[in-house]
């Protein structure tokens, strides 16, 4: 008897000891989460060496097409021009507060030293820790270290005579699959353990017990896929709950594409991630390194669009939250966290819809102003036009029944030939919003006020 009351005693100590399973990232790390931003996807892998779809092309592939490319691939990946501190600092420049790096895609290719498989970086010609490098280098920029992790491991199911697919088959989930669950949990240990704090998880595939086991190596881990709403290459027609984070390419592939790939202009990755953070998303903007290490030269220029941008806008971008009508017409809104600032985005069609040094006059119909209200253009000071004397580059208010009437100047000069395209936004202090706006009258009985 007293064996057993002892028994009982021990077991009810050990069960209040117990801690709970986490089961969602922590509030206050979405939080941190959602005040990013904005972050650099990085897609790499054996086969951008043929510029071929990222893993996709073993789904469905003959017998000899997936032995070729476990076989023979690897053999070719060798970036010697790979310098993760130069990527680092370009995504610094452009803004970047995040980045998540592929370390395992589909094809379940490891891009770091691991001992599950053979089937890694260290058995190529590169033989170094792909992942560890990146890591160290982003972390020195300040940069919050993010995974990606494919559930699904293609070369896994070839070895294990798994028909080779996503989805489409019970073994392919790692709940109906014990020995992918376990193979998926040493390969995570090895990530969550060998490279310090890692702060992101994207779980590309059915996470169902593996995102429970990354949360108890990390319980600050925020995870994104598996966990919250990340629509790929789409963004929606309206705010969506938060958080939530808008995946996209540059061109129109993941990985490096050599060919056919047309890339999107700088100005319109620009309005892309105006529009995202108006809705209360994050941008993950993608990517696809070439095989010897550069990245290609197009997604080079398009990141430093943005870093221009960015150098002088990034206050509208960061630590804010979406209004409840996140547009009129061509402007899109933002919202200081603290509800101090309210930021207009003036998006133009082009350089010449409202040129450099020309004056414009807007009517804000959600904005309601006051004596106290000011407005000022982030980056410019309002004063100046360069070589043009006496001329008035002041930014004028009114406050009406129509809603905040706001005359400006687009006076910031990034080009030499005046042919910015980009947006303009506007600092709003000392002014509330209203969801409900009154009809705006015609511009032609504004046009020119002060």
């Amino acid at each position: 008897m007293k064996k057993a009351i002892l028994l009982l005693s021990l077991f009810l100590s050990l069960a209040s000891q117990a801690q709970p399973v986490q089961t969602t990232n922590k509030p206050e790390r979405v939080q941190w989460f959602q005040d990013l931003a904005f972050g650099l996807f990085i897609h790499w892998n054996v086969d951008a060496t043929l510029g071929a779809v990222i893993s996709h092309s073993l789904s469905g592939a003959s017998e000899n097409y997936r032995e070729k490319y476990f076989q023979e691939l690897p053999q070719f990946f060798n970036p010697e021009k790979f310098n993760p501190a130069a990527w680092a600092k370009l995504a610094k420049l452009a803004g970047m507060k995040y980045m998540v790096f592929t370390s395992k895609h589909h094809a379940g290719f490891c891009m770091w030293d691991t001992k599950t498989t053979n089937f890694n970086v260290m058995n190529t010609p590169f033989k170094r820790d792909i992942t560890k490098e990146l890591i160290d280098a982003f972390r020195k920029e300040g940069i919050a270290i993010g995974l990606y992790f494919s559930p699904e491991d293609f070369h896994y199911f070839h070895k294990n005579k798994i028909p080779v697919g996503r989805l489409q088959h019970p073994q392919h989930f790692p709940a109906q699959n014990p020995g992918l669950m376990e193979y998926d949990k040493r390969q995570l240990k090895e990530l969550f353990t060998q490279y310090g704090k890692i702060d992101i998880l994207f779980i590309d595939g059915p996470g169902d017990g593996l995102r429970e086991y990354a949360w108890s190596l990390n319980p600050e881990l925020v995870i994104t896929r598996d966990a919250m709403n990340t629509p790929e290459q789409t963004t929606p027609n309206q705010s969506l709950p938060r958080p939530w984070e808008a995946c996209y390419t540059m061109g129109t592939d993941w990985g490096y594409k050599p060919t056919n790939d047309p890339h999107k202009t700088g100005t319109q990755v620009i309005n892309m991630l105006t529009e995202i953070r108006a809705k209360g998303g994050n941008f993950l903007l993608n990517i696809g390194p070439k095989p010897d290490g550069d990245i290609q030269i197009e997604q080079e220029n398009l990141l430093r669009e943005v870093a221009l941008w960015n150098f002088a806008n990034s206050e509208a971008i960061y630590a804010v939250k979406p209004l409840p009508v996140i547009r009129e017409d061509n402007v899109w809104y933002t919202q200081s966290n603290d509800e101090k600032y309210i930021y207009a985005f003036i998006t133009r069609s082009s350089a010449d819809d409202w040129k450099y040094g020309d004056r414009k006059t807007f009517v804000l119909t959600h904005i309601e102003g006051n004596k106290n209200t000011k407005v000022t253009t982030l980056g410019y000071q309002a004063e100046l036009v360069e070589y043009r004397k006496d001329y008035d580059a002041a930014t004028y208010l009114s406050p009406t029944p129509l809603g905040l009437v706001i005359s400006a100047v687009n006076g910031q000069r990034f080009y030499t030939n005046n042919k910015w395209p980009n947006s303009v936004v506007l600092r709003i202090e000392n002014a509330t919003f209203k969801a409900k706006a009154t009809l705006k009258s015609t511009q032609s009985t504004i046009d020119g006020a002060k």
